[in-house]
């Protein structure tokens, strides 16, 4: 058990520290380059509509921007996750979810600063300052990878990938960023998420005892129930 818990610790923070690594290195492409979007960046930003704002998918899209980035996604989102996590009984994987969260946000704002990057001329609707990484999508990829660490099903995984996705679309579908930027914050939302799974590593693996604890005693009591003395 110990062996396998230190296994696991070091491959989330060593996953962790690339895919942030990736992150920052991307970011330093972009400030080289003088922030010119990328070929495949124009060409994304190219084929979407410049001025459309009457479709479903810019309806979805500004649905998207308001669970991702307002006050949904600042107080809705990590509170009521982390109130699910404690209704289950996992106190540690609350906390886990409620720093990750924040972390990942404050993430962005450093990179954000750091890159400086201008977001598309066509940009639909009103921003903060920074275009690399995208915040929206840093978000999806920090949610996606906490649910799939604590929830480790195909469909979780699936479904969280399928978040990022729509998240990233949505993003570039209104001008708010470039493609990579949205590859940017993915890196490093994720990234956030495998480091702190790492650091919360042996408390979150103190709820999953006391879980299996807890089942182990109600299968007891339930045999005991139907196998009286």
């Amino acid at each position: 058990m110990e062996s396998h818990l230190v296994r696991s610790w070091r491959v989330q923070l060593l996953t962790g520290l690339v895919l942030l690594a990736l992150a920052c290195a991307l970011g330093a492409w972009v400030l080289a380059r003088g922030n010119d979007p990328f070929a495949i960046d124009a060409w994304w930003n190219g084929l979407l509509p410049h001025t459309e704002t009457d479709s479903v998918l810019f309806d979805f899209s500004l649905v998207m921007n308001s669970v991702g980035g307002t006050w949904v996604a600042i107080y809705v989102i990590p509170l009521g996750g982390a109130l699910a996590l404690v209704l289950l009984r996992r106190p540690w994987a609350a906390v886990y979810f409620v720093a990750a969260s924040a972390l990942s946000a404050a993430a962005v704002q450093v990179l954000k600063h750091a890159f400086g990057r201008a977001r598309p001329d066509e940009i639909l609707i009103v921003s903060d300052y920074g275009s690399f990484p995208s915040g929206h999508t840093a978000n999806a990829a920090t949610i996606a990878v906490i649910a799939a660490l604590l929830f480790p099903r195909v469909w979780v995984v699936i479904v969280g990938a399928v978040w990022i996705v729509l998240m990233a679309f949505s993003r570039t579908y209104l001008h708010a960023h470039w493609l990579s930027d949205t590859l940017g914050g993915a890196l490093a939302g994720a990234g956030v998420a495998f480091t702190l799974a790492a650091v919360f590593s042996a408390l979150l693996a103190q709820d999953r005892v006391r879980i299996q604890a807890r089942r182990q005693g109600a299968r007891e009591a339930s045999l005991a129930d139907e196998n009286p003395s």
